[in-house]
């Protein structure tokens, strides 16, 4: 079940996601069409895939709680403040790592990096950016959660780097597999739906 939470997160931002997807199939179409470019719909599934996401992480970013915080430049300590069993634990500490899967996977896809320095770095930088905005906004800067969005920054990385060895490997059968389009579709609403679940977590 989808939480509540999630329902107006999708109430609030649909108008908004529809029509960076209508604009970003408009470009999409028109660049293909004129450029003799072959249309892959997983390709164009991540694209927009990569639109929601990032919507989705700005309104986590600008969603400010107004409960008392504060800062930590500690590493690990508050990491290892809760106990591994409790639901705490998974939703700040999983869920931060979780939420910086798709960053790492989709920032490796877009600029198609070698290196797994330059996707930590890009990761880093970014996290960097939102524990700082979140400390001007009324919320807390806390270097646990750059270090566990990092980590889930590496995981992505490496996600991207077995799909595109896969990808490279089978490229002529499955460009136009319908197999591959349906699994890309799964993969982009369980995605979603992992953000949603876990929009809750403050970054």
């Amino acid at each position: 079940m989808i939480p509540k939470i999630a329902i107006d997160v999708i109430t609030e931002l649909l108008p908004m996601i529809t029509l960076f997807c209508i604009v970003l199939f408009l470009l999409r179409f028109f660049y293909l069409k004129n450029n003799n470019k072959e249309f892959i719909l997983y390709k164009e599934l991540i694209n927009i895939s990569f639109i929601i996401y990032i919507l989705l992480l700005f309104e986590l970013v600008t969603s400010t709680d107004f409960h008392s915080y504060t800062n930590n430049f500690i590493p690990f300590r508050e990491i290892f403040r809760y106990s591994f069993s409790s639901p705490l634990f998974y939703r700040n500490v999983v869920g931060n790592v979780i939420l910086f899967i798709p960053f790492g996977y989709f920032t490796s896809y877009f600029t198609k990096v070698n290196k797994v320095s330059i996707s930590l770095f890009i990761t880093f930088i970014t996290s960097i950016s939102i524990e700082t905005i979140q400390s001007l906004i009324g919320r807390s800067f806390d270097i646990d959660d750059v270090l566990l969005n990092i980590t889930g920054g590496l995981i992505g990385y490496l996600l991207y780097k077995l799909t595109s060895k896969l990808l490279k490997k089978h490229s002529i059968e499955i460009k136009n597999s319908i197999l591959i389009n349906a699994i890309s579709i799964i993969i982009m609403f369980i995605l979603i739906y992992i953000i949603f679940a876990l929009y809750g977590v403050r970054l």
